[in-house]
């Protein structure tokens, strides 16, 4: 029934065409650190229009906390406006309420993942971020090495990673705020930490402060509400859809190197 094919060559298949596409994005036009929905959404957005992008991922899958709802229940919720992105995404849904929608979490998943993967951006999963790659006070790129050396007994813990390069980093680690907190280590930045639950407010000033958090590093999603203090989201994502526009929108500036203004609120709810 099959083709048949040796061992042998599908093992050289599988070797040349990742060391061929990974080789290529050493360096690339944006790195954005997690796979979850904000870096999904600025990762589709940015390689739609053409940039060179790069999503660094921990886990073997992709979607962070987006395949599934509250309490383990597979149901999404949403607040207008981010109705518009999920028409834009085709992602189907339904209006529970006036302004609150609701999604299946694995359709809307896979259907974010795929708008990604067919605009362009590639993927890197399996893989952990270590640390930046830090020049002239501005990010410019990040340290990987592979997730699973984490689980390694210590002496072999010390594997050397490498370095990949870019002219914009993408923090869309969730509360962990991973690469921001690579920099607080240090001084150079100093972070709050998430508060309590509160949708209503969270989700708007997680828009509102999403930004160019330093030179060369934007922060997106629940890593805004780890830098700023910003209450919890809790199981409703329309704003980690716009925060990742957001965050897309502010990067292309950075990379077609537009003088930055401060957007009014209005402009930054704006999808």
């Amino acid at each position: 029934m099959f083709q048949q094919v040796s061992d042998a060559v599908i093992s050289r298949a599988i070797l040349r065409e990742f060391s061929k596409w990974l080789e290529d994005y050493i360096t690339s036009d944006v790195i954005i650190v997690g796979g979850g929905p904000s870096g999904l959404m600025a990762a589709r957005d940015l390689a739609k229009e053409g940039f060179k992008t790069l999503i660094i991922e921990g886990n073997n899958y992709l979607g962070g906390g987006f395949w599934i709802g509250g309490y383990l229940m597979n149901a999404l919720t949403f607040r207008a406006p981010s109705e518009k992105i999920l028409e834009e995404v085709k992602i189907p849904y339904k209006e529970v309420q006036e302004g609150l929608f609701v999604s299946d979490a694995p359709n809307a998943c896979s259907k974010l993942i795929s708008a990604a993967y067919d605009t362009g951006a590639k993927v890197l999963n399996m893989t952990r971020f270590d640390d930046v790659v830090y020049r002239d006070k501005r990010v410019e790129g990040t340290v990987i090495n592979w997730a699973p050396i984490s689980a390694l007994p210590k002496q072999v813990r010390s594997l050397d990673p490498i370095s990949l390069e870019s002219k914009v980093v993408i923090d869309a680690t969730g509360h962990d705020a991973s690469v921001c907190r690579s920099l607080a280590k240090r001084n150079i930045l100093k972070l709050a930490d998430f508060g309590p639950m509160d949708a209503n407010a969270s989700e708007d000033l997680v828009v509102e402060k999403t930004c160019e958090i330093h030179p060369g590093l934007i922060i997106t999603g629940m890593a805004v509400s780890t830098a700023y203090g910003i209450p919890r989201m809790g199981p409703t994502f329309g704003g980690m859809l716009v925060s990742g526009r957001k965050a897309a929108e502010i990067a292309m500036k950075i990379l077609s190197g537009e003088t930055k203004k401060e957007p009014s609120v209005k402009e930054e709810l704006t999808i």
